[in-house]
């Protein structure tokens, strides 16, 4: 009787967890630009990215995906704000990147859903 207990919380947890998620897609995330960006850079010294670039390519991706964010399923807009925040520096960039792959699968496969 105590697994059972034990398992059904969990199982609720999860299905929390997950409702969660997928809400916490409802609206575009809000990252941290200045401080993405200040990180991107101190690891790319000598590359030739600078601190102002960075910002651009930020800004000019969060304004592209906003601006398409209700076209996105809500299942690939949770997977991709998992992936693109996956080093603890969530990048806009690298989220239009997976929302436009994600866009690319449904498109071959004839899956939108």
């Amino acid at each position: 009787m105590r697994k059972f207990i034990i398992f059904a919380a969990l199982g609720a947890a999860v299905s929390i967890a997950a409702s969660h998620g997928v809400r916490a897609a409802d609206a575009v995330p809000k990252f941290d630009i200045a401080r993405i960006c200040k990180a991107e850079t101190a690891e790319t010294v000598g590359i030739g990215e600078t601190l102002e670039s960075c910002m651009k390519a930020e800004e000019q991706a969060r304004t592209q995906v906003a601006g398409q964010w209700s076209k996105f399923t809500a299942k690939d807009k949770a997977a991709c704000i998992g992936e693109s925040s996956i080093d603890s520096t969530p990048s806009y960039v690298e989220l239009q990147t997976c929302l436009e792959m994600a866009t690319d699968a449904h498109a071959t496969t004839g899956s939108r859903k």
